[in-house]
């Protein structure tokens, strides 16, 4: 792809995730170009349906959250890491919300939404395995325990994001190394 067409299949993507998520997958694709800086044409070229553009918002998404797990970890502690990660996920899935009919449409196949926990419990792990080869994370713990944590506070605080926060640091509270906890 031309730098400049990577550039404006980007800022689509950008601007169609800000507008799915403020007034959900009805948002408007007119409004969606011209905030990208393009035309309605261009946005058709590249996303010649709602569904697909809706899927690539997601992927791209799901992309973008998953690298910011190896960013975060040059800049903070792992600890600090997980906490700043968790909380990119919380915004992630409330973000999700207002595209959870039209995924549900688009994602249909068992397949892909295994692919999308890979993604994100490799990230997690990778975060979780730099704290325990550092000592600051409990060694052990199943990246998926902390991802089915992190889903359900998601599901738990729904709109709250303050609540949401409050119960990621619980979480984070959990994986620090020397915290106690049962065997169950």
């Amino acid at each position: 792809m031309r730098a400049d067409a990577q550039q404006n299949h980007e800022r689509l993507l950008e601007m169609a995730a800000k507008a799915f998520a403020r007034d959900g997958t009805g948002a408007s694709l007119k409004a969606i170009a011209e905030a990208a800086g393009v035309g309605i044409g261009t946005l058709y070229r590249r996303f010649p349906t709602r569904e697909t553009l809706v899927e690539a918002v997601y992927r791209n998404e799901v992309t973008n959250l998953c690298a910011a797990a190896q960013t975060l970890l040059a800049e903070l502690s792992p600890v600090d890491a997980v906490q700043a990660w968790s909380e990119r996920f919380v915004d992630f899935m409330t973000a999700k919300r207002g595209m959870a009919a039209a995924l549900r449409v688009v994602l249909t196949s068992p397949d892909d939404l295994m692919r999308t926990r890979f993604l994100l419990r490799d990230a997690i792990a990778m975060l979780l395995n730099a704290g325990a080869a550092d000592g600051s994370i409990r060694a052990g713990l199943d990246p998926y325990d902390v991802l089915m944590g992190l889903g359900g506070i998601t599901l738990i605080a729904e709109e709250q994001r303050d609540l949401a926060l409050r119960l990621v640091d619980l979480l984070i509270n959990g994986v620090i190394a020397g915290a106690t906890l049962s065997d169950n």
